[in-house]
């Protein structure tokens, strides 16, 4: 069955329930808010802004989405974007989108005013729906692209180029259109993070939505007591397919904006959060604050907080024992995916193999994985090879793009170019990107591994390791370091730390700078090399 089912089904149920809540900590007063559905909610004890919805007027507000793209002439099939920072409309929208038998397409709230362009064109997007962050971006192109593509602006104080979204959806029906959608039908258009270059147009099914919403409610034993705090982007797999899991149990989902620590207890703490997905880098925040005291779990109510859970890049094991020492109790799962694989969980740690922390696991529901070497067979035991999964959430295709599809999907193999090996009990590890080996005097280094070793020492906040150019060993492993705020630290102590590396592993070069993350918590490596190859040429060059 399509995924709407999943929302219609929610309002027959759990109508006056609670189905979502928008909370921002910035704000500390009162927004206008123009739906009159919408409740607003401001206490007085956390002085932050809050409002909420109920399943019912979630699908009410879904079906005047899919109303209105009717009465413009959007057909089945035709592609929809999506450019919003995280809000109560956010899921309105895109069930909408979906109910009226449109392809929805979720864009990245980075995206330039050229790469917005970009994939509006590859997607062949014929409606965007875009918020107050993005005007100055979206004025710059409105002649380019409002051609011949309608422009709806989610907000207050419509911009002349575009038409106002809730002036538009006030006098169509709340009422589902009568749109028949099958699992087979097309749903989504996500575009791919970009690490490794420009993103890619991946089609999914709805089939494939409904798989994911199945697979999280099974791998986190979700209920509809659960609530689930979502802080990460919703135009990304990630953070869209953990929320099926409240979905598919019509249980409350808590949309935070920001992911300051104590902006994520307030919230676990007043909403009663009992699951939470978060990224590497606001765990290590979290457990910098209660290591200085800035932070107090007695001041909380988290003894309901049941489930933490980490995704979307490798995680240092040191991360998981340190934070298992302030939360003894607390399950954990690490979760691995791709946008190609419909988001994460196929292949996952499990909440009861807290021993195996390290390992992103076994394959998921409904999954099957496997490793090849380059030509293609199966790897020896123990030996590194590439990750492939195969199971019912696999893309359709990059859409337009028949050349990469044929590269990544082979006999309904998604070969994820990610290196990995498997244990004796059939866990897999992570071991890099495949285009992130490093080739060292022809040692393959995966950075990964000398990653998860440094991020155990105390001083380090976080750290990427690269390979930069060098004259003699064609590449060296240079570790670019961020240290824990108030710290100090020297080249030297890092090189004493790395004796206990075999030698051919230890970084030959040691920066101190900030490591730049994406907002799904992924290490922007491309960037990193741009910026240090070239001055590693430099360095080499004037040596010369």
């Amino acid at each position: 069955m399509p995924i709407t089912y999943l929302l219609e089904r929610n309002a027959r149920l759990y109508g006056d329930e609670t189905a979502l809540v928008e909370i921002n900590p910035e704000v500390t007063e009162p927004q206008r808010v123009t739906w009159k559905e919408y409740e607003l909610i401001q206490p007085t004890s956390t002085s932050y802004y809050r409002r909420e919805i109920t399943w019912s007027v979630f699908d009410e507000k879904a079906n005047r989405v899919a109303n209105l793209l009717q009465k413009k002439g959007i057909q089945k099939g035709q592609k929809c974007a999506i450019l919003l920072m995280n809000c109560l409309e956010w899921l309105p929208i895109y069930f909408g989108i979906l109910k009226c038998g449109a392809i929805a397409v979720p864009l990245n709230f980075r995206y330039t005013a050229d790469e917005i362009a970009y994939c509006i064109d590859k997607a062949d997007v014929d409606v965007l729906f875009f918020g107050e962050t993005f005007i100055g971006r979206i004025e710059s192109i409105a002649d380019e692209i409002g051609q011949k593509r309608l422009l709806f602006y989610v907000g207050n104080d419509c911009p002349s180029f575009a038409e106002d979204y809730q002036e538009s959806t006030a006098n169509c029906s709340s009422l589902a259109p009568k749109v028949l959608i099958e699992d087979e039908d097309y749903a989504a258009i996500y575009f791919s993070s970009g690490t490794t270059g420009f993103p890619k147009a991946i089609l999914l099914r709805h089939q494939a939505l409904m798989q994911s919403a199945h697979m999280e409610q099974i791998h986190h034993e979700t209920t509809h007591d659960d609530v689930f705090l979502c802080i990460p982007p919703l135009y990304h797999t990630g953070a869209k397919m953990h929320w099926f899991g409240s979905l598919y149990t019509g249980s409350k989902a808590v949309l935070l904006k920001g992911n300051k620590p104590k902006a994520i207890f307030r919230a676990v703490s007043n909403e009663r959060c009992t699951i939470v997905w978060l990224l590497v880098p606001w765990a290590q925040d979290i457990l910098t604050a209660l290591d200085s005291g800035e932070l107090k779990k007695e001041d909380y109510h988290l003894d309901q907080w049941r489930l933490m859970h980490i995704g979307a890049q490798p995680v240092p094991p040191s991360l998981i024992r340190h934070w298992q020492r302030y939360f003894p109790g607390q399950k954990y799962d690490t979760n691995y995916g791709l946008s190609e694989s419909t988001g994460p969980g196929c292949v996952h740690l499990g909440m009861d193999h807290i021993d195996k922390v390290g390992a992103i696991g076994l394959p998921g529901f409904g999954w099957k994985a496997k490793l090849i070497n380059e030509d293609g067979s199966p790897t020896a035991d123990g030996e590194v090879g590439e990750l492939c999964v195969k199971g019912p959430g696999v893309m359709v295709e990059y859409y337009k793009d028949p050349q990469a599809t044929a590269e990544t999907l082979v006999d309904g193999w998604l070969h994820t170019g990610d290196m990995a090996r498997q244990d004796e009990d059939g866990f897999y590890y992570l071991v890099d990107r495949k285009k992130d080996v490093i080739i060292s005097g022809g040692e393959n280094l995966y950075p990964v591994q000398i990653e998860d070793f440094l991020a155990a020492y105390n001083k380090i906040q976080d750290v990427a390791v690269i390979g930069t150019p060098d004259p003699r060993l064609g590449e060296i492993a240079t570790a670019i370091i961020e240290i824990k705020p108030g710290m100090t630290c020297t080249e030297d102590e890092i090189n004493q730390f790395c004796m206990k590396l075999p030698r051919y592993k230890r970084p030959r070069r040691i920066i101190f700078a900030d490591v730049p993350r994406n907002a799904t918590g992924k290490i922007e490596k491309p960037k990193l090399r741009e910026t240090y190859n070239a001055v590693r040429l430099v360095e080499e060059e004037s040596k010369s």
